[in-house]
């Protein structure tokens, strides 16, 4: 186990990269609460590609900007019945992606799902970060922020 000491410290909330989805960043809510990590995920495509499932979606990375969209691509290693906060029970799709937090990448799953009305297009869960970070909750952004670009279409 490692030293507590010796762990990265995140904030309630931090911008993350996704290169594996083609996502160079988007804001992530860290989620203690919740156990498994999800990705807002719109016109969610499954379909066969050899003697595998995979997802084809679309992503808004910036919460109010439905104007910039990625598409990106992933094998499906799971459907899995999840509950959301409010108590509903979903089967979603779930996939393995590499995530950049940090400056350390490592690997999470991912259940995607529409996340349009909530306030982050990006959950992740405390299977993602358990043992690699420690919480401060009165902060956010230790990772920092992507520089200003201009603005997406």
């Amino acid at each position: 186990m490692k030293d507590s000491r010796t762990k990265p410290i995140i904030g309630w909330r931090e911008w993350v990269s996704l290169p594996d989805l083609g996502i160079k960043f988007i804001k992530a809510k860290i989620d203690t609460g919740a156990r498994s990590s999800s990705l807002h995920a719109f016109d969610l495509e499954l379909y066969e590609q050899g003697d595998q499932q995979w997802a084809r979606f679309k992503v808004n990375p910036v919460q109010r900007n439905e104007h910039w969209e990625i598409v990106s691509t992933a094998p499906v290693i799971d459907m899995r019945s999840i509950r959301s906060s409010s108590g509903q029970a979903e089967i979603r799709p779930v996939v393995k992606t590499n995530v950049v937090l940090m400056g350390q990448t490592f690997e999470i799953e991912l259940t995607l799902t529409d996340r349009n009305q909530m306030g982050f297009r990006m959950l992740l869960g405390r299977e993602a970060f358990r043992r690699r970070f420690l919480i401060d909750p009165g902060k956010s952004y230790h990772s920092g922020v992507p520089k200003k670009r201009k603005r997406h279409p």
